[in-house]
């Protein structure tokens, strides 16, 4: 009898700049091929259900042939089990939109949706940092703070799939607004723009004379951004490390915090900030000792950077298809 072709799954990074999609044969991490598309050249929202059927097919054999299933990552709150996406900020009209019945019309495979931070924790522990471990706890931080949980092999999701909302945790409740409409989430306090906009205030207010940070923006502040600040710490600047180092201690406070939630065996943490390594996640491992209740919840609990860079998500989407086509064979797994 012959032996039968490994399945192929396609996973797409739907971003409100680009469509990133890749093809996956067999339970692979490496993709076939990938392809990267606007996803609003032209301002259009309504052609973004077109362009993603594209990129789909793009990567895809002739005809879909021997696709078993599609993972979607959309960058904001989506209920996989309705497969609606609740809300997207950066793509106008995606309010409430059953996604997956949509393109499952189209494309006549299965089609799931999550969240692309909880598909980036998906991709890590399947694929990335997390491999070997049952319970992992990821956090991304970037432009916003976003997070997933592994737990005992699977990914959290809560009631309607939004679990693991890592970014909004309350830690002041008079502190920044955030873009949530809250106040004092770690997101508006240790988030790229946040650090950012701190460093801005100090050097305004006469702080950092000495910093390297004036000559790197040519003296024109509104030019400065985190990766800057990341390059004058790795240089040495004392200001620049002191503003990584409270980002640092802000993380750690939450961090400690979801130890005791979620009793992980690793941290993994990604996103472009996370990229500055040490000078970053040297004050979060001393905040998570300070601020932990028990050396229990942080000894052998390695905290880590990302295995899979800017991949993450779209190899979590894969990742995700492969999972629930998993599901669908032996749905009592």
């Amino acid at each position: 009898m012959p032996a039968m072709s490994d399945p192929i799954f396609i996973g797409v990074d739907v971003g409100g700049t680009s469509l990133r999609a890749a093809r996956f044969t067999g339970h692979q991490s490496t993709p076939d091929r990938k392809i990267k598309t606007p996803t609003q050249p032209d301002g259009d929202p309504a052609g973004v259900l077109d362009r993603l059927e594209h990129a789909i097919r793009d990567v895809a054999p002739p005809g879909l042939d021997g696709v078993a299933a599609i993972g979607l990552g959309i960058p904001g709150p989506v209920d996989p089990r309705l497969g609606e996406v609740i809300s997207l900020t950066n793509i106008p009209g995606w309010k409430h939109l059953r996604l997956q019945k949509i393109m499952q019309a189209r494309l006549g495979r299965p089609v799931f949706l999550g969240n692309d931070a909880n598909l980036a924790a998906l991709g890590e522990w399947k694929f990335g940092a997390g491999r070997g471990h049952r319970d992992v706890l990821y956090m991304t931080i970037s432009t916003g703070i976003g997070g997933g949980v592994i737990l005992d092999n699977r990914l959290l999701l809560g009631a309607r799939g939004l679990a693991a909302e890592v970014g909004h945790i309350l830690l002041q409740p008079d502190g920044p607004l955030c873009g949530c409409g809250q106040r004092g989430c770690l997101e508006a306090l240790a988030a790229g723009p946040a650090i950012t906009r701190r460093a801005v205030s100090r050097l305004e207010a006469g702080e950092g004379a000495s910093s390297t940070l004036r000559a790197l923006t040519g003296g024109d502040l509104s030019r400065l951004n985190t990766a800057l600040i990341g390059q004058a710490a790795q240089q040495g600047d004392a200001f620049s490390q002191s503003l990584l180092a409270e980002a640092g201690h802000y993380i750690g406070y939450a961090l400690a915090s979801l130890l005791h939630v979620f009793n992980p065996s690793i941290v993994i943490l990604g996103g472009g900030v996370s990229l500055v390594g040490d000078l970053l996640f040297d004050p979060i491992r001393a905040a998570i000792r300070r601020y932990a209740m028990n050396d229990f919840y942080w000894r052998d609990v390695p905290v880590v950077g990302a295995a899979l860079g800017d991949d993450a998500g779209l190899v979590g989407a894969g990742a995700l298809a492969m999972e629930e086509s998993r599901a669908l064979v032996m749905p009592d797994r």
